[in-house]
C-alpha cells in the first residue's frame, strides 16, 4: 500500500469485530456532481428502503453495533450518529441525500445501499500514514465554523483517525476535518469501508468491489487498488 494505514491495538480491544477495505485510486476526475452520480444517490436511497423495510436506520444489527461502539468509547450516538446512520436517516427524509461532488457522491451512495460507512481522502494531502487510535485529547482538528477557522481537540478517549499533522476525523467516522477531504481539484484519494461485526466480511467486500467499479466508471483509465480486508 502506497499510504500506510494501522489500527492501533487499542482500538482493536475496543472493538474486536472491526474491519476495513481500503481502496486507493490515482487518476481520478472529479467535478461537480452529474445526472449519473444523482441518480446513483437516488436509487441507493432506494436500495436502502428496501433494506431497512420499515425500519428505523439505527435499528438495523450494523448499525446498533456502531451504536454500542460509540457508546463504549464515551460518545453519544443518538446525538453525534456514525457517517452511515447519519447519511441514511438523510436518505430517507423528505431533503434527501445531498449532492457534493462526483466523488463524494460515488462513495456516499455506496455507503447508503450498503449501510456502511464509507469516507474518502485526498491521499496528496494525507501528511505521513494515517492511523486509527485513541485520542489523548491534545491532537488537532482543525475545521470551520462560521466560516471561520478554528481548531478543536478531541476527547480523551475518542477514537479517531489521524495522520501527523493532525486529526482527520472525528468520532472515528462522523465528522471529517476539511483539510483532507476531496475536493473537485482531487486526483488521487484512499476510501475506507469501515464495519463491525455482525456484518459479514464478504458483505464489506462486495460494497468495496462496487465502489471501484464506480470509480473505473466515472474516472475512465483510473489506477484502482482494493486491498484485502484488514
Amino acid at each position: 500500500m502506497t499510504l500506510t494505514l494501522t489500527v492501533s491495538d487499542e482500538v482493536r480491544a475496543l472493538a474486536p469485530g472491526f474491519t476495513h477495505v481500503a481502496i486507493e485510486a490515482d487518476g481520478l476526475v472529479n467535478g461537480p456532481s452529474t445526472e449519473g452520480t444523482s441518480a446513483l444517490l437516488d436509487d441507493a436511497a432506494r436500495r436502502l428502503a428496501v433494506r431497512l423495510d420499515g425500519r428505523a436506520p439505527h435499528e438495523d444489527p450494523h448499525m446498533a453495533a456502531w451504536r454500542e461502539t460509540y457508546t463504549a468509547f464515551g460518545s453519544k450516538p443518538a446525538r453525534t450518529r456514525n457517517s452511515a446512520e447519519a447519511l441514511a436517516k438523510r436518505a430517507l427524509s423528505d431533503a434527501g441525500l445531498p449532492r457534493i461532488n462526483l466523488l463524494v457522491d460515488v462513495y456516499n451512495a455506496i455507503s447508503v445501499a450498503h449501510l456502511i460507512p464509507v469516507g474518502g481522502e485526498d491521499a496528496a494531502l494525507v501528511q505521513g500514514g494515517m492511523r486509527l487510535v485513541r485520542a489523548t485529547g491534545d491532537e488537532d482538528f482543525v475545521t470551520v465554523a462560521g466560516g471561520e477557522e478554528v481548531v478543536e481537540h478531541p476527547d480523551a478517549g475518542e477514537v479517531v483517525w489521524r495522520d501527523d499533522a493532525g486529526v482527520t476525523c472525528r468520532r472515528w467516522n462522523w465528522r471529517q476535518g476539511p483539510r483532507t477531504r476531496l475536493t473537485e481539484r482531487s486526483t488521487s484519494a484512499i476510501f475506507l469501508l469501515e464495519s463491525l461485526a455482525p456484518m459479514p466480511v464478504a458483505d464489506v467486500e462486495r460494497a468495496g468491489a462496487e465502489l471501484a467499479e464506480l470509480l473505473e466508471k466515472f474516472s475512465p483509465g483510473a489506477r484502482i487498488t482494493v486491498h484485502a480486508p484488514a
